[in-house]
């Protein structure tokens, strides 16, 4: 990650912790704040986190509402558009250097297999919408991301992908075929292996949800990362930490091999 990412990313989190000391200090709720700025009550959260950038006249309504004397609209002169959400910084630090990265996905094509087309039409699902420059950069720093492919030492990349997700046309049915053939070309890589848990598999391992798997050279470091509707976190001490490495173990061994499911790949797309 750069130094300019990381400016931008630090001072979101660094605007939304001081908007979040200022509103609680005033003893406004979110959803009072969020009324008089023409927000949501999720978005200002989104705000606080770090998640979204404040648009509009926010930081000089927010400003004067909760008595910040201008601290806050100096620290928002420093958050320009962001081409990752803040709490995505420490995620990114880790994967950049893992000697291996394994993933579960159950809903989508997963971030390192996306062309830039089925991204865009990714981010533009959000809800509250992304705005256009902003879904620029996210699917620019997306793309810089799948550098990890070629970096050396190779790192050794594995996904288990769901067949439903590699179904859904995310963007319309041309956009996931040419996704698709994206896939079959990034599992030709030595260092890559891709299988696909069938749709009639009787037993699942993860039943609750996409994970990432992040392993140092000769394990000396490894964590488990998780996103879900509640948040996101990583996972890093024993025995959490074991069983999700057993249960990918699990959930590759549930899923057709390499070879079959290139060839599932290879008859999804045909049928698009």
């Amino acid at each position: 990650m750069n130094k300019e990412k990381k400016k931008t990313a630090g001072a979101a989190k660094a605007f939304g912790t001081l908007l979040r000391f200022y509103r609680e200090r005033a003893a406004i709720p979110q959803e009072a704040l969020g009324l008089k700025t023409g927000y949501s009550k999720s978005q200002v959260a989104m705000i606080e986190r770090g998640e979204r950038r404040a648009r509009g006249d926010f930081v000089e309504i927010a400003d004067g509402l909760l008595g910040a004397q201008g601290a806050l609209l100096a620290v928002a002169e420093e958050v320009t558009i962001s081409a990752m959400a803040a709490w995505f910084e420490d995620y990114l630090a880790e994967e950049a250097k893992a000697a291996s990265i394994q993933a579960y996905e159950n809903q989508l094509v997963p971030g390192l297999l996306q062309t830039p087309e089925y991204a865009r039409a990714v981010f533009g699902c959000a809800s509250p919408p992304w705005e256009d420059e902003e879904v620029d950069a996210m699917v620019a720093a997306r793309m810089n991301r799948h550098e990890v492919f070629h970096r050396r030492p190779l790192p050794l990349i594995r996904f288990v992908l769901e067949k439903s997700a590699l179904k859904r046309p995310i963007g319309g049915r041309p956009c996931l075929k040419r996704n698709l053939l994206h896939i079959l070309e990034v599992s030709q890589l030595r260092n890559v292996e891709i299988q696909v848990m069938p749709e009639d598999c009787e037993t699942h391992a993860r039943l609750s949800g996409p994970f990432i798997l992040l392993e140092t050279a000769e394990r000396k470091s490894q964590l488990v990362y998780v996103e879900g509707l509640s948040g996101r976190y990583f996972l890093t001490e024993q025995p959490e930490l074991g069983d999700a490495f057993a249960r990918f173990g699990t959930l590759r061994a549930q899923a057709l091999s390499p070879g079959e499911s290139y060839k599932l790949i290879e008859q999804v797309a045909r049928e698009l």
